[in-house]
């Protein structure tokens, strides 16, 4: 009597899981963003300031902000939490805590409330970013945890020093590749100490500024210019923010 062997049970490909993996990742990077929108748009005095954030309107978030009381200081560091997400110029909210509550207040708020946005970044990056570029990158993640890895401190601070690159940017890579925290804590506030006080000075002292206004770019021009002086030689130089 013949026998018929059953034939094996099919089992799913490695590639199925990955690719669902990187649905659900990608999936999860936009409900983030969605959910910041989510937060803008609903909360009306929010909403307004950020419009005024992405014109460069400096004037007016100032009037705004002084108009709210206690509550523009509240609005301001809502403002930076928001950057962790959706990119608007920081250097018009540094200017305009420090013009309205002075300078060295300015000061202390603008580099808390940062501080707070580049965690909050670094949370993102921990959480999303890193699974998504293992999942985009492949092998390649690799090279590219290597590289934040052995830049270590001088890269963190470097990158700080450099406005041309966005904010939150090596808060998601310094995430993504699970940098000690509290190195990438200290590094930050280090960093963008110089620009942070160079822009809460002149904004504390402005009647007016604008993105068009010399006076907003005399501060991160000056801080490229010594980023990149300071680079020792041989070393890479930073990629421009896209």
């Amino acid at each position: 009597m013949a026998t018929t062997d059953a034939p094996p049970p099919a089992f799913p490909s490695a590639a199925e899981p990955t690719r669902a993996r990187r649905w659900v990742q990608l999936s999860l990077v936009v409900a983030a963003v969605l959910v910041g929108l989510g937060i803008i748009v609903s909360v009306p005095w929010l909403r307004h300031a950020f419009v005024l954030c992405l014109h460069g309107n400096f004037a007016g978030l100032r009037v705004y902000i002084k108009s709210l009381g206690t509550g523009g200081l509240a609005l301001l560091i809502g403002l930076m939490l928001m950057h962790a997400l959706i990119y608007y110029p920081t250097e018009l909210v540094t200017a305009t805590t420090a013009f309205v509550y002075g300078w060295l207040p300015g000061l202390a708020i603008a580099l808390g409330g940062w501080l707070l946005s580049a965690l909050l970044s670094y949370l993102i990056g921990r959480m999303l970013a890193g699974p998504l570029l293992q999942s985009l990158l492949g092998r390649r993640y690799r090279e590219f945890e290597r590289a934040i890895q052995h830049g270590g401190t001088p890269l963190l601070l470097g990158y700080r020093l450099i406005p041309v690159v966005p904010f939150s940017f090596m808060g998601y890579a310094a995430g993504a590749v699970r940098t000690n925290l509290w190195t990438f804590a200290w590094t930050s506030v280090v960093g963008f100490l110089p620009l942070t006080v160079a822009v809460t000075y002149l904004g504390s002292r402005a009647q007016s500024l604008s993105l068009s206004d010399p006076l907003v770019w005399a501060a991160p021009i000056g801080s490229s210019a010594r980023g990149l002086a300071d680079r020792p030689p041989g070393a890479p130089a930073p990629v421009p923010a896209g």
